[in-house]
């Protein structure tokens, strides 16, 4: 879990990922240009391509090849734990299912 944390410390790194929610499966090239233009990141491909390693290490992109292209997928499986750990099972108000508004529980 902590390889997800350090990917999504990152703020450049969430923008890639938004980007990959946005339209997956997208090259280098395509990451490079849609981050000058939609987000105006002067970012160098040499650094966007690091920061996909950083995001592909930790699981949440995944790479495909076709040819001398190489196309980038987002995968939301790593933050399954932590949608398990720290949200599940939570209500609007941030209190647990069945949690009593004043934090009092079983009290008669």
């Amino acid at each position: 879990m902590g390889d997800v944390f350090k990917a999504l410390a990152d703020p450049t790194r969430r923008i890639i990922l938004d980007e990959l929610t946005d339209r997956n499966g997208q090259t280098l090239f395509e990451i490079c240009a849609r981050l000058t233009t939609k987000h105006q990141l002067g970012s160098s491909r040499q650094a966007i391509s690091q920061h996909l390693d950083v995001l592909e290490s930790a699981g949440l992109v995944e790479t495909r090849r076709e040819g001398r292209y190489k196309f980038h997928y987002i995968n939301p499986r790593p933050l399954e734990p932590i949608v398990e750990r720290w949200l599940k099972n939570r209500t609007p108000g941030g209190r647990e299912d069945g949690a009593e508004a004043d934090g009092e529980r079983g009290s008669t």
